[in-house]
């Protein structure tokens, strides 16, 4: 019982190009992904262009014991089937008066685009339908789970910047959000290895309460209300709106709470990766610590049969009621007649979490932290909702934004408003609302600078990106696809690839294989060792 567990998250950026308002999404997405190809390109063969690996994806798989239908799957579940564009559609697309030129041409002599690519830190980037999608590589707790999610945000910044300086291309602009406003949620999603002899119901269960309820520690805020937004209002999520549903398998439509996709990317009936749809993107690294790490506490309450006895009579209707009311007074139903505020129902969890652990003598530093803050930030939301705006995101970007309307006289609806909720969350330092609070102290970090530059280019050494992110760093011209669970090589000299699975996540470690890297084989023989 700690918060210690195999975490990922995956971050899906809203783009756009404000000098060619009617330009596709999906196009803008992939010059992101070429160009951060670009910038890293320069002496590293393959890293800067290592394809996607789909032979392990199986996306219609529930976790209920059935696979979907392919016929009846909406296209946008079918991802294991990539999108290929042309690069006349990316060059046009851009602008580009050289149309039929590759992007960033210099570069790339062959005529292709890619929609994907592996990182030199274990991460995926890559174009998710509309969106560029950063996908973290896996770490083992929720410090350094926030850690290589702000890498994420350090790799497409480096993108744009590359693009803007394209002559030809229009400027991109990114943000870490979840919706634009006019109909359109694009998630934030958190991957969490559980072992597969927990009956998924189980999971879900003690998970919708939760769910339901933590938005007022991690969640984004938003101005507006429904799907397009149109009614005046801050609200605590961002993606609370877009739910319809308890359980489910889809991800962009009819949203459910606990989704059920089965794809554990690891050891099939050892693991499941339990698939997180319903959080929001946390510009502030405290939130992205406190959804990831108490979250993984009560993964194992839920594992250990200890998660508190609660149901939501209306989950979906409570989750959008919890977000409407900045104030966090609404109380919401249970299956038993009682009404309960979101943090009350939350304490509920915190001390089943704390019973536990102390039970079980879970006491490392992480863990006891995490049990802190999370009570802590409780007590100071119940007392005072604004004594958490230097740690909860939803919470300083509504008082910086209720200052201003206080200034200067403006209801919600005010488009000035609505201009600040985008530029919140704006990835660009000398732009973002959260940034320039955070270069003012006035947001609490984890992380330094240096950390998280040393990360964009660093996989953590105690998972198995740790093999995934040196073997494309040292052996860059030899890996021609990666995915979570393998590596692919082509040696010089051998017919075919060579595939190395990688199905524990918890192997291919530093302490594993770090030696092997360091002995700078050739990759004939580096993988013959490996082998040994």
């Amino acid at each position: 019982m700690s918060v210690h567990r195999v975490v990922g998250l995956e971050t899906e950026y809203g783009v756009l190009a404000p000098s060619t308002p009617g330009a596709s999404s999906t196009l803008l997405s992939a010059q992101v992904v070429n160009a951060y190809a670009a910038t890293i390109r320069s002496g590293y063969g393959h890293l800067a262009g290592t394809r996607w690996d789909y032979t392990d994806e199986t996306p219609l798989s529930d976790a209920r014991g059935f696979n979907q239908p392919r016929a009846l799957a909406h296209p946008s579940q079918l991802t294991d089937e990539p999108r290929e564009l042309t690069a006349a559609e990316i060059a046009l697309a851009g602008g580009d008066a050289r149309a039929g030129d590759t992007l960033y041409a210099e570069e790339e002599p062959e005529e292709h685009v890619l929609m994907n690519m592996v990182l030199g830190n274990g991460a995926r980037l890559y174009v998710d339908h509309a969106h560029p999608e950063y996908s973290s590589p896996e770490t083992t707790n929720p410090a350094d789970a926030v850690l290589w999610d702000q890498a994420g945000d350090r790799v497409v910044l480096a993108a744009a910047r590359r693009i803007e300086q394209s002559p030809g291309f229009a400027p991109v602009l990114l943000y870490k959000n979840n919706t634009d406003n006019k109909s359109v949620s694009y998630g934030a999603h958190e991957n969490y290895l559980m072992p597969r002899s927990v009956p998924f119901g189980d999971i879900a269960a003690g998970l919708i309460p939760f769910f339901a309820t933590r938005q007022v520690f991690c969640g984004s805020g938003r101005v507006g209300r429904g799907s397009m937004g149109s009614a005046a209002g801050f609200q605590v999520s961002q993606r609370a709106d877009f739910f319809e549903a308890e359980v489910g398998l889809e991800t962009t439509i009819r949203r459910p709470i606990v989704n059920t996709r089965d794809e554990p990317h690891a050891v099939w009936d050892k693991y499941r990766r339990l698939h997180v749809i319903i959080g929001d993107a946390n510009m502030g690294q405290v939130s992205t610590y406190l959804r990831t790490g108490t979250t993984a506490l009560v993964l194992s309450l839920i594992e250990a049969g200890s998660v508190p006895d609660l149901a939501l009579r209306h989950p979906v209707a409570a989750l959008q009621a919890i977000s409407h009311d900045p104030t966090l007074r609404t109380t919401v139903e249970l299956l038993d007649g009682r009404r309960l505020r979101a943090i009350d129902i939350q304490r509920v969890y915190l001390e089943a979490a704390r019973t536990h652990c102390a039970a079980t003598g879970a006491d490392d530093p992480m863990t006891a932290d995490v049990l802190e803050r999370w009570g802590s930030t409780l007590d100071t939301l119940s007392s005072d909702v604004f004594g958490a705006a230097s740690s909860v995101d939803w919470v300083a970007k509504y008082q910086l934004m209720q200052g201003y309307r206080d200034r200067h006289g403006l209801g919600w609806n005010d488009a000035r408003i609505g201009l600040m909720d985008l530029q919140w969350a704006d990835i660009r330092p000398e732009k973002g609302l959260y940034h320039r609070l955070a270069a003012r102290g006035m947001m609490e970090t984890l992380w330094s600078e240096e950390q998280i530059a040393h990360a964009v280019s660093h996989p953590p050494e105690d998972t198995r990106a740790y093999f995934r992110g040196r073997a494309l760093s040292q052996y860059p011209e030899d890996v021609v696809a990666a995915s979570w669970d393998a590596v692919l090589f082509s040696v010089p000299g051998r017919a075919g690839v060579q595939r190395v699975a990688t199905l524990e996540p918890q192997r291919g470690t530093r302490a594993l294989v770090g030696e092997l890297f360091d002995a700078s084989h050739s990759i004939s023989e580096f993988l013959e060792r490996l082998r040994a």
